[in-house]
């Protein structure tokens, strides 16, 4: 989250890049996801004891107690709103604080009761670029919410890919991510084709409006279509394998393609 907003501040500077003021404001945003994440794992510390990923974490095992760990969430988001209501602007900081309300306590609950959290989180999910343009334009508009559609739809086939391989793991503590009942089969494969098949235009639209070059755009376009192939593989296979292939695919775009965008700016 911290990488991607940073893209964001990055593409929205004109000129020479204040790097102090980036390192900050990454500071504070990353301060606010640490307390984000804290929020999420006292919600779910009944669920966490019951799968092996994360059974291990310090709230199930005993490392902390309940109200220590209150005490660094409130800790962590006292600073990132300090350190970004003072380096940054309002709208970002109060973009921040939407996130972590929708992350913390609409996304997370929603996880055991329907697969629309996936919908929902995906909000906070991809408000981090924004969060970054707006952190140095103060200002919304097409570009922040060019940089926002790339990561939304993004993160559909990276979170369904993810839940394919635990799915086993996410009915042990009732958790339901996958957008059908059915879990693991051809209709949920070809849900998340449709989603990935949306940033293969996305990608040109950086340099349609401006933000960057067309080399980036075509690094867009190969790196989209590379991943939407893995989501064709995961239709044709419905394995775990292919879905194990589609997760990491997607640990790879992300970065890839927001780099590109940046390199191609200069």
């Amino acid at each position: 989250m911290a990488f991607s907003s940073g893209m964001g501040y990055i593409l929205a500077e004109r000129g020479q890049v204040d790097w102090l003021n980036l390192v900050l404001f990454l500071a504070g945003g990353f301060c606010i996801t640490v307390s984000a994440n804290i929020i999420n794992q006292i919600i779910e510390r009944d669920s966490d004891k019951l799968m092996n990923r994360t059974s291990s974490r310090p709230l199930p095992v005993g490392t902390i107690s309940l109200n220590q760990a209150i005490l660094a969430s409130v800790i962590f988001l006292a600073l990132g709103i300090f350190i970004l209501g003072y380096f940054s602007t309002l709208n970002a900081l109060i973009l921040s604080l939407i996130s972590l309300f929708l992350y913390s306590f609409v996304y997370t609950p929603l996880k055991k009761i329907s697969p629309i959290s996936v919908f929902i989180g995906a909000f906070p999910g991809a408000f981090p670029p924004m969060i970054g343009w707006l952190a140095v334009t103060g200002e919304y508009g097409w570009e922040p919410g060019v940089l926002f559609a790339i990561q939304f739809f993004w993160q559909f086939p990276h979170f369904w890919a993810i839940a394919w391989v635990l799915d086993d793991e996410y009915k042990k503590a009732g958790i339901k991510m996958l957008p059908t009942q059915e879990g693991r089969n051809k209709r949920t494969a070809t849900i998340i084709m449709m989603y990935t098949l949306c940033l293969l235009p996305l990608g040109f639209l950086p340099y349609m409006f401006d933000m960057s070059g067309i080399t980036s755009a075509y690094i867009a376009l190969a790196c989209g279509t590379l991943f939407f192939l893995q989501t064709v593989y995961l239709w044709k296979e419905c394995t775990i394998k292919s879905a194990l292939m589609l997760m990491f695919g997607s640990f790879l775009y992300l970065p890839v393609v927001q780099i590109a965008f940046v390199l191609d700016k200069f």
